[in-house]
């Protein structure tokens, strides 16, 4: 978990191409990092109690599978949008690849289906609530990212969703 904060926090920002990150954001981003990483750890450290067989429990595997599975789509798809501008480029270009075939918010996704896996296996009342948290920030995102893109290009996939696959 803290690799994940301190990843988004302070290392993402040195590799988005374009307009540069806000000093600001960086700062707001690592209050807000901070404080969820001591919530999500105090709750686990002193308040949480697992049974001795926890690893082996449903809600643990497979709450870690979708965190491990959010996690790889969140990675692989920044990468995708960080290739698609050169350095000093500020257009925005339409995103091909990865699950971005299906989704314009293939990133919010992956974050999304990532942090409900860590719900899932943490099974922590603080978990969730995150995990709701960002569904409801960066949910309509996707949605008004999805909405510029179908306004901006005329050649946008008509069939690609805003933010789950085949369904929104």
């Amino acid at each position: 978990l803290c690799f994940l904060i301190y990843l988004r926090t302070f290392i993402y920002p040195f590799f988005t191409r374009g307009r540069p990150f806000p000093l600001q954001l960086l700062f707001f981003g690592t209050l807000f990092c901070i404080y969820n990483g001591f919530l999500q750890g105090y709750y686990l450290i002193y308040c949480a109690e697992y049974p001795n067989d926890w690893c082996t429990d449903i809600r643990f595997t497979s709450g870690l599978l979708l965190f491990l599975l959010g996690m790889g789509i969140n990675i692989h798809s920044d990468l995708l949008l960080r290739q698609l501008r050169k350095p000093g480029e500020v257009t925005y270009k339409i995103p091909q690849g990865g699950l971005f075939t299906y989704v314009s918010g293939a990133n919010y996704f992956g974050e999304i289906v990532e942090w409900f896996g860590f719900a899932i296996a943490t099974w922590s009342l603080p978990a969730f609530a995150f995990a709701f948290f960002t569904l409801c920030c960066i949910g309509p995102r996707a949605y008004h990212h999805h909405r510029y893109y179908l306004k901006t290009f005329t050649d946008y996939p008509k069939s690609r969703k805003a933010l789950i696959p085949f369904i929104f």
